[in-house]
């Protein structure tokens, strides 16, 4: 297996795997020395990028990942864009909406891999939270 098909191959376990719920493959795929820029944060390690993970999905039940587009390797870096579904669990400030409610909203990634390591070394993500509030009663219509 090539490099490029590897990268894409860590880059569906980021996905599929990490965001699936699977929080200790953390350890297995992202390097110590990661640095992940979520809009309002960065996170810093594998324990990191698990508590981040874990924060955003605690609010939702039935979670489950789309990969629409991608991924799209090209040397070190890896790109996707996917929808994640879910029902609304509880939690969210300022969110009006009954649990159980059925979401869904997209996103971008790009994830850099180390070559010395074949783990995530780096992440930026892109995604629709506004209009993730807006289905969650916690913003107004866009």
């Amino acid at each position: 297996m090539s490099t490029v098909d590897n990268n894409r191959a860590l880059y569906r376990r980021w996905l599929f795997e990490l965001w699936g719920g699977e929080l200790r493959v953390a350890e297995e795929i992202i390097a110590e020395s990661f640095v992940g820029h979520w809009p309002d944060q960065d996170v810093r390690g594998p324990r990191g990028a698990a508590l981040a993970v874990e924060a955003g999905r605690a609010p939702f039940d039935d979670v489950s990942i789309t990969l629409d587009v991608g991924p799209i390797a090209e040397g070190d870096k890896v790109a996707g864009h996917w929808t994640f579904h879910a029902s609304y669990r509880g939690g969210l400030p300022g969110a009006t909406v009954r649990t159980g409610t059925r979401v869904a909203f997209s996103g971008m990634d790009i994830v850099r891999v180390d070559p010395a390591s074949g783990k995530l070394a780096e992440y930026w993500v892109v995604s629709d939270a506004l209009g993730l509030m807006t289905q969650l009663g916690a913003a107004g219509p866009v």
